[in-house]
């Protein structure tokens, strides 16, 4: 932090002069310890960044004369490098599919398979039994096909990908018809029509914003006509005089005109949310039990693995996107399988899903739970913290998030954050910046930490964290 500038008759050029050359700032006290850690590159690089911004703030006309101001930079500025950049976070939004958060938390099954195909190499994509070149895909394909009723799988790095290979492969230069109701627009400029056109396919909208009808399809088919596309709204709801055509009729009409039905279900639930007591979210296996020859999903928000794009139908359809060029640009790794084979096996048991599948886990814990959760981090983050945090128990809502289960908020506990020395959004940055990084909400004059996207293990080092940010306030 610089000081003000002091009113002592001394330039710019003479506070420059005074500076620390790098040599010495490196041997400052404040970086001895992190200097002896760090390739001399790195350390020299971060010495240099601080000079400069010190150099800047001169510049401005603020006072760093105070060689151990440029010392302390330095030292942050170190620090930062020697830390990986992606690290674990404390998610304490209140949103469980948390884009900026890396979306749904691996289980512990998938955890572990991650750690184990990494200590070595691994039959990605060769048979044990022969020896020979395989489809990597075959690792997920029986599961897919328990699960979801699928005959066929390809699996690439998201459904944005997927999206662009299904269209590509089954529709360039031809027609596509979608409703104009589910058009959509999702986060980082991700638009249907855009995507449609990059695919090398001529967009045919039908219906209305808020109604579209099976007529509205039949009419708009010509001989140039390739794909019927409909489209989960996965990210918003249109409601009040509204219809949109069920998936099994536009299969049906595909069929009867030799086209092909595609279904993209966006939130990946492979599972009839109502038996948790959440709402209706359209399921994997009754899109193709309703005729759609081709249906895509995301791996990584309900379905509750790492992030791909899922195209599971018709085994012909699929072997020709694994032709397509796109194909190999698009397709995943060994983690990424790993991942996504140890979370499809979670449902092979779909009762024990509340204990094995950490966004289902999210979605139903109960709210008393919660709360009493609440109060104790409440209580214990008031006992070490002292005077400086005064902390409370309120009721809230969380979010989904991640486009599914548009417009539902679960009731969820709060833990309140306030304090007389540092501002709530002061107090949430000190949070961020904290090891491991707490990512939390501000509103009514509070930091807020929701409880249900908590782990009970991020209590401990929650309070350590605000134990930091005490001892930073002095």
């Amino acid at each position: 932090m610089s000081r003000p500038k002091p009113n002592n008759g001394d330039d710019d050029r003479s506070a420059l002069r005074r500076l620390p050359r790098v040599d010495d700032l490196l041997a400052h006290h404040l970086l001895a310890d992190l200097v002896r850690r760090a390739p001399r590159s790195v350390a020299l690089s971060a010495a240099r960044d601080a000079v400069a911004e010190a150099r800047e703030q001169i510049r401005r006309g603020e006072d760093m004369s105070d060689h151990d101001l440029v010392a302390a930079r330095a030292a942050e500025l170190l620090e930062g490098r020697l830390r990986p950049s992606l690290r674990r976070c404390i998610n304490a939004t209140g949103v469980i599919l948390h884009t900026g958060l890396g979306r749904a938390p691996f289980s512990a099954a998938a955890q572990s398979a991650v750690a184990e195909v990494t200590k070595g190499y691994s039959n990605v994509q060769a048979d044990i039994a022969t020896g020979q070149r395989a489809s990597r895909e075959a690792h997920v394909e029986w599961l897919l096909e328990q699960i979801c009723g699928a005959p066929a799988a390809v699996v690439v790095n998201n459904n944005a990908a997927a999206t662009v290979l299904v269209l590509n492969t089954l529709a360039a230069d031809r027609e596509v018809i979608v409703s104009r109701g589910e058009l959509i627009e999702i986060g980082g400029a991700f638009r249907l029509p855009d995507i449609i056109r990059l695919a090398r396919c001529r967009l045919v909208e039908v219906g209305c914003t808020n109604r579209t009808h099976l007529r509205d399809y039949e009419q708009a088919i010509t001989g140039d006509t390739a794909l019927l596309l409909s489209i989960h709204q996965s990210n918003y709801v249109i409601q009040g005089f509204a219809s949109q055509v069920d998936i099994s009729e536009i299969a049906r009409l595909a069929k009867s005109r030799n086209l092909v039905c595609a279904h993209d279900l966006g939130s990946g639930a492979l599972v009839d949310l109502r038996r948790f007591g959440l709402p209706y979210e359209p399921v994997v296996r009754v899109s193709l039990e309703g005729g759609a020859d081709i249906a895509f999903f995301s791996g990584d928000k309900l379905l509750g693995g790492p992030q791909c794009g899922v195209i599971v139908g018709e085994a012909d359809l699929l072997q020709s996107m694994r032709q397509n060029p796109f194909y190999r640009t698009f397709r995943v790794d060994k983690l990424t399988l790993a991942a996504l084979e140890s979370t499809l096996r979670l449902f092979l048991d779909v009762d024990a899903l509340p204990d094995t599948h950490r966004v289902i886990a999210m979605l139903t814990v109960p709210v008393e739970e919660l709360r009493a959760r609440a109060q104790t981090l409440a209580e214990t983050a008031r006992e070490r913290c002292g005077s400086w945090l005064r902390t409370d128990v309120r009721d809230g809502e969380s979010q989904v998030g991640g486009g599914s289960l548009a417009g539902h908020a679960l009731p969820t506990a709060l833990v309140a954050l306030v304090s007389d020395r540092v501002s709530p959004l002061e107090l949430a940055r000190r949070l961020r910046a904290g090891d491991p990084p707490v990512f939390a909400r501000v509103g009514d004059d509070a930091v807020l930490l929701d409880a249900r996207t908590m782990e009970a293990s991020d209590d401990a080092p929650l309070v350590h964290a605000l134990e930091q940010v005490g001892r930073s306030l002095g």
